[in-house]
Parts: C-alpha cells; structure tokens; sequence
C-alpha cells in the first residue's frame, strides 16, 4: 500500500465526503467503509482516502499514548468484516512512522482484545469493527488496559485532535506520510508474530474468563466453575451457537464453554462467512431459534442458544420453553434481566451481599445501567435491595458510571444496557456473550442443596414468591417470575425514526412544548385507562442523570426520559429518545409495567407522533 500525490482517489472534495459520512462518538468511530459505499457491500476493498482516515486516526491515538509514553505498545486486532485487514494495514503503518511497538492479533473479539490489554504487555489497543452495524460498514474503538474502550472524557479530545488535523490544508500529504514511510522490515515483522500473539490474546481472555466466574461461597472451597461442572455432570445441559462468522468463532466460546460440561453445537462457524443481519434481535435469532428446535429434538438437554454480533461483544439468547413445548427468542431487556437476578443472587450466594433481621442490605449494592433499560431493573433491584444508578447510552458511560460508584463504596458486580441485551459482570468492563451465558447457567445449575438455597430460590424469596419455587423449575419458570413489563425492541421498525433537526437540544424544546399541550389534552383519559396521575422528565448526558428537569433541552443530544405516575406514586411506564451516536437514527421507546401490549403500543405511538410534529414544529 504506497500512495502517490497523483493517485485519482485522492481529493480533498474525496476526503471531505467521506468525512462527512464518518460518524464519531465515545462509543466508536462508524463509517461504510467499502470501497463501492454500499452499506450491505462483502468486498474487502476501501478507497484510498478512507486508508488516509484509519492512518490519520491512529496518528491521533499514537500521539495520546506518547504523551505519557514514549514509545508505547499497541495491539491491533479486528473483526470478520471483509474491509478490516485493508483498515488494519494502515494503522499498523501509521503506528510504526510514529514509533509504535505493534502487536497485530488478527480476528479477535471484542472482549478477547481487551482481555488481553489488560495484562499488562500493552499501553493500549486500536480495535476495527463497527459492532452490529451492517457489514459494508466498519470503525474504530481505542482503549488503555482498564479492559474498555476510552471513556469519553478520553475519547471525546482525541475526536476533537483528529477533526482538527483533517482541517488542516496539509491533511492529505501528512496521512500519506504516515502510510508510505512505513519500514518494510518492521512490517513483516509485525504480520510474522501474528499467530503467537493471537495465541496470547486467546489465553488471557480464557484466564480472565474464568476470573470473572470463579466466585466461591463464604467457607466453601468449591468454586462457582466447579459447583456448575458437577451439577451439569448431574443434570447435563447443552448450548446451540450461532457464531454467523462473527469474531467469537476464533476465540474461546467451544473451550470454556465444554470444559464445564456442556455440550456445545455450532453454526456458522466459519470465520467471515455472515450468513444473515448482524444485529442479533429479532429476525437474526430466527436461525438460532431453529437450529436449537433441531437439536433439542436429538438431546432434550440442549436448552439454550446465542447469537453474538461481529464483534462479539453483544449476543442474544433463544431457548427451549417447555412451557410452550418449543423454542423462542428472548427479547434483549429480557436477557438482562435474568442476568441481574442471577448476578445479583450471586452477590448473596457468596456472602457478598447480606441482610438484617429487618430485610435490609448490610452492604451498599448498586446496578449501572442506561437509561433506556427497563425500570424492570429497578423492580429486582428493590427485591435485593439494591440501588439502580443510570447513565446515557453508551458503554464507556455506564463502565464509567460503575467506576465512580465504586469508589464511592458500592459494590456494583453487574452493569449494561438493557435495550442492547446482555451484561458486564465486574471486573469485566465490556458486554461479553460468554457472561450473559453463565448467568443463565448459574440460574439453572446452583440449585438449592439441603439448607442452602440455590439462586432461583433466593429470588423467589427475596422478591416475595416463595410459593412459586419448586425443585423441578426451569427457564421457563424463572422467566415468569420476573417483574413483567414490555418495552419497545431497539431493533423495531418502531423504535427509530429519521429526524431533519440536527440540533437535538432545540428539538426537545420544541417537543416539550407538543408535550405539555397533550399531556393536558390527554391526562384525563391517561388517569381513567392507566392510573396514570403525573409524570416527571429526566436528562442523561455521560455518566449524569438529572430528574425533574423542567426545561427539556438539559437533555441536549443525550436520553431523555418521561416518567409516567400512577395513583400510588411509582412509576408505572415511561417513554423515551435519544439520537444514536453511532447509527443515522433516531431512537424512541416505551416501557411499561404489567403484560398489556396494547398499553406500550399506545405510548410509543404517541412518542413517535410528538417527536415528528416537534421535528417539522412550526410554531414561535
């Protein structure tokens, strides 16, 4: 890869269009980097001046790290998105000019890179994918060796550095330079230790695997791994994958999974070969759903599946409802709320989490979550009694936020971001598909063994449904024991809308004037038909939550959030919105308590009205 000053596809009008098009956040940097721009494109080429791009953002990163750090070690690594390898190569020769020591790990997932940054033998990571966005596109993600990406008070300026390079009238010659003064020798260097260091990268994510579930009972020397191996010996279960090519089919899932006894079954394995729609939520578990009917109907005791994203770093589950006698897909607020109560049984299993003769938590507990995450949360929270802390969307934002708690002597062993599905468990600082599993494992296998109860049981006592718990209890049954709401799925046609107004501060001033002339319209009718009696606004912007809000654009380009209150004053349901950081939407939801559909159809209708009337507002 050598260019010229000559080259056609270099421009400054070449540059500035694809600029335009890149969207970059705290959360990750997004762009269709294909070379033909189609968004759904497999081909592995990118045009020249997206080359300048990656180069020029790993300058930027280069020049943070060095700050502190003279010459620092950065590992590189991807997913299976055809367009990465072409992404990698200019990182890895910009990081080289500028004096990089580089380790280039290949295919890895998401949080197998960070595992491995975490070690210690690093400084830092550049990590290429664009996460469930379609597979024309691709991105960047930087982070140190806290085992995350760059929280936003990193990220943020090191966006600012890289727009003002790209303003500047020698961008395209100082990029270029950065590709084409690469050392040959150095180069190969980097590609030939490739297989040694992905071996590396695979080792440390499984220890730190096994470090994140290894928690032992206060005087029991049989850790959790080991409880779950015997018990599955016992009472056998099996998983069906759905890796559809994704980054997680060369890494540690077959391994981690079989060495506790399940009995693992794949499809898609291969590496790059996506088969269907990255995201994984609704229509991409249908193969799952499918494949582990199959299954189950060869070995009853395959009862759960996933599908992650490319990345890997996101997956949603199926499993066999033998309520129903079939499988289904759980939706994403679904999974972490299963997470929640099984992580949040875990902290008093262990002894971590204890009580007085009064039901009072002798700790302070918290869950991190964002703020579209089911109030659901708050509901199993309160049974624990657990505080519930949110942040605006965004991972960064929540690891962030369970940071801080943290040092304000919280124990916070789960976080994430319900409206995504799946889960960080502490000290993990990423969603990880593998957590998400052994969450539901745990639920299902640390059963009840003469006086000490079993983490089902826990809930089942503790959230006041004792008379629901019975020896025999399946998935099933824990899922109907959870507090019941419906939320609106990120993924819907009905959760996104395509907003004109790009100033997202003054489209919520607008909406909260659309707002309070309906709510008056609107509130006799909301008392009569839900209970509702007031509703209170929130802003969520970083790490910030601020409720009571009274002018709507606090909420700026962040979540806003109304609460809606009923006669006995809880919060009953809510709706929601917020611009997508990394995606050209908008998103909106509701989220309401009890099993009645039509409710959350009412509510998010009518957010979707208010916040396309606040977008063509007309008015003074």
């Amino acid at each position: 890869m050598i260019f010229s000053a000559n080259d056609p596809g270099l421009s400054d009008s070449l540059l500035d269009k694809a600029l335009g098009k890149l969207i970059l956040s705290a959360s990750g940097w997004r762009g269709v980097f294909a070379a033909d721009g189609n968004e759904e494109s497999a081909a592995g080429d990118i045009s020249p001046v997206h080359s300048l791009i990656a180069a020029a953002a790993a300058g930027v990163f280069a020049d943070y790290l060095k700050k502190t750090i003279p010459a620092p070690r950065v590992i590189v690594g991807m997913d299976t998105r055809p367009t990465g390898p072409a992404i990698a190569d200019a990182i890895i020769r910009a990081l080289l000019v500028l004096g990089c020591r580089v380790q280039y790990v290949s295919i890895t997932a998401a949080p197998e890179i960070m595992a491995f940054a975490r070690r210690g033998t690093s400084d830092g990571f550049v990590y290429i994918s664009a996460s469930h966005n379609p597979i024309g596109h691709n991105g960047l993600k930087f982070g140190r060796t806290d085992g995350g990406v760059l929280p936003g008070s990193e990220a943020l300026p090191i966006i600012e550095e890289f727009r003002r390079r790209m303003a500047l009238g020698d961008r395209i010659p100082q990029a270029m330079g950065l590709i084409n003064r690469a050392n040959t020798k150095a180069l190969e260097e980097v590609y030939a230790e490739t297989g040694r260091v992905k071996q590396e990268a695979y080792q440390a994510y499984l220890d730190f695997t096994r470090e994140v579930n290894a928690g032992t009972a206060s005087g029991q020397e049989e850790g959790i791994l080991g409880i779950i191996s015997r018990n599955i010996r016992d009472r056998p279960l099996g998983a069906a994958i759905d890796f559809n090519g994704s980054a997680r089919s060369l890494t540690i899932d077959k391994e981690f999974f079989s060495s506790l006894g399940l009995k693992v079954h794949a499809m898609n394995d291969k590496p790059g070969e996506i088969a269907h729609r990255i995201i994984p939520e609704g229509e991409s578990l249908e193969p799952c759903r499918l494949f582990l009917e199959e299954v189950h109907a060869r070995d009853p005791s395959v009862l759960l599946g996933v599908v992650p994203d490319c990345d890997g770093d996101r997956g949603n589950l199926v499993f066999w409802d033998d309520a129903r006698n079939k499988a289904r897909a759980l939706e994403a607020q679904e999974v972490f709320a299963l997470a929640c109560v099984s992580e949040l049984a875990h902290l008093v299993w262990t002894g971590e989490l204890s009580y007085d003769n009064r039901g009072n938590a002798l700790q302070k507990a918290a869950v991190a979550i964002n703020d579209p995450t089911s109030m659901r949360i708050d509901r199993i929270a309160q049974a624990f009694d657990v505080s519930v802390f949110r942040a605006e969307v965004g991972e960064a934002n929540v690891v962030g936020l369970a940071r801080k708690l943290r040092e304000q002597g919280y124990v916070v062993r789960i976080l994430g971001e319900g409206s995504a599905g799946g889960n960080i468990t502490h000290p993990s600082a990423v969603r990880d598909p593998i957590n998400t599993m052994l969450s539901l494992i745990k639920l299902l296998t640390i059963r009840s063994e003469g006086e000490r109860k079993g983490f089902f049981e826990l809930w089942c006592d503790l959230s006041d449904q004792a008379e629901t718990y019975h020896p025999d209890f399946s998935l099933a049954d824990i899922i109907a024991a959870l507090p019941a709401f419906i939320s609106t799925g990120t993924s819907t046609p009905e959760a996104m809308l395509q907003v004109k107004t790009t100033d997202h501060g003054l489209l919520k001033s607008r909406y909260q004037k659309v707002f309070l002339r309906d709510w008056e319209e609107k509130k006799e009718s909301l008392l009569s038909r839900y209970g509702i009696t007031a509703w209170e606004a929130a802003a969520y912007n970083g790490m910030e939550e601020k409720r009571g809000i009274s002018d709507f654009s606090t909420a700026g380009r962040g979540g806003l959030k109304i609460s809606f209150i009923n006669k006995a004053g809880h919060k009953a349901a809510c709706i929601w919105m917020r611009g997508s950081a990394t995606e050209p939407v908008f998103r909106v939801m509701a989220d309401v308590g009890g099993s009645d559909r039509r409710i959350e159809r009412a509510l998010i209708e009518w957010q979707r009205k208010m916040v396309s009337e606040a977008d063509n507002y007309l008015g003074a």
